[in-house]
């Protein structure tokens, strides 16, 4: 059954309660995760001299900014948690945009590379692709976007006071392909461990260059 406007402020609201409510808890039990892989995955594939204008779409505590910068890009963070926003600033020392990712005021031909690292998992199906032909507007020509969700079989539902959507593969190439990104490599991880035990599924998108 289709999500009515209700529904999805209810689940915009839930959501964004948990992570402000944990948001100390979260900031500690993900700081020393490796993301390495796929900010190098981002980073490698962005054309053009850097330093790169980066989006990070759901950057939670600012963890992925400080790295950005560290490197030494521009980077901006976007996340709908007021306290993860609050966090990220601080953190990092960037811009961050407090913004429901339902309801996106991005601008066009922005970005060299958007980053969203276990952030766009939390879109209702439904809206999925319209949030995908957001952040396709906000890239430059020939701009890459690197996505990681837990993948699954295409379900989606509350899950531990989140709402959250598991995608496979082929759904997920087919709503990246509609709108309007080249598929540039995907990956599963973590690394180095049979299949079934590689929960999130990492891929690499252009948009076209005009």
């Amino acid at each position: 059954m289709p999500l009515h406007s209700d529904d999805l402020e209810h689940i915009t609201t839930l959501t964004l309660s948990h992570y402000n409510q944990r948001a100390e808890d979260f900031r500690e039990g993900t700081r020393e995760h490796d993301v390495s892989q796929n900010i190098a995955a981002l980073l490698r594939h962005i054309e053009g001299q850097a330093p790169f204008t980066i989006l990070d779409f759901g950057c939670g505590p600012g963890r992925d900014l400080q790295t950005f910068s560290a490197l030494g890009h521009r980077a901006i963070g976007l996340d709908g948690a007021q306290a993860f926003v609050d966090m990220a600033r601080v953190d990092s020392g960037c811009a961050v945009w407090q913004q429901d990712f339902l309801k996106l005021d991005l601008p066009g031909g922005h970005f060299d590379g958007v980053f969203a690292n276990a952030s766009l998992f939390h879109v209702p199906g439904q809206e999925l692709l319209r949030v995908l032909r957001q952040l396709h507007a906000t890239l430059k020509p020939g701009g890459v976007l690197f996505s990681s969700n837990p993948r699954g079989e295409n379900e989606e539902g509350w899950n531990g006071g989140r709402y959250a959507s598991f995608h496979d593969l082929a759904t997920w190439r087919q709503q990246m392909a509609d709108a309007g990104f080249s598929e540039i490599e995907h990956y599963f991880r973590p690394t180095g461990v049979p299949r079934a035990q590689q929960p999130w599924l990492a891929s690499v998108w252009r948009k076209a260059a005009e």
